[in-house]
């Protein structure tokens, strides 16, 4: 009689690929260049002299909008073109 009431389940360890690898870098990788040029050309963010600049002017900043880019493209486009990378090598295999 056998007293083991669970099993081990063997762990698999899939190795992402190098495509993959690049498409999830993709997202934070533009963040980090947005946030490099609003550093390196403080003199295009007019929140820092707004003098006679409205509210849409203030909005749409190019390092800003370069940094939400990313964001975006992290978050609701990645997922699915790494999990379609994922099954076109399943497929391949």
């Amino acid at each position: 009689m056998s007293t083991q009431i669970a099993t081990q389940i063997p762990r698999v360890v899939e190795r992402r690929s190098n495509r993959v690898r690049a498409v999830a870098a993709l997202g934070p990788l533009t963040v980090i260049a947005g946030a490099v040029w609003a550093v390196l050309q403080p003199y295009r963010l007019t929140l820092l002299h707004p003098h006679g600049q409205g509210f849409w002017w203030l909005l749409v900043e190019p390092p800003l909008l370069v940094a939400l880019v990313g964001v975006l493209f992290h978050l609701l486009v990645a997922p699915g073109l790494v999990s379609d990378l994922g099954e076109a090598k399943n497929a391949a295999r």
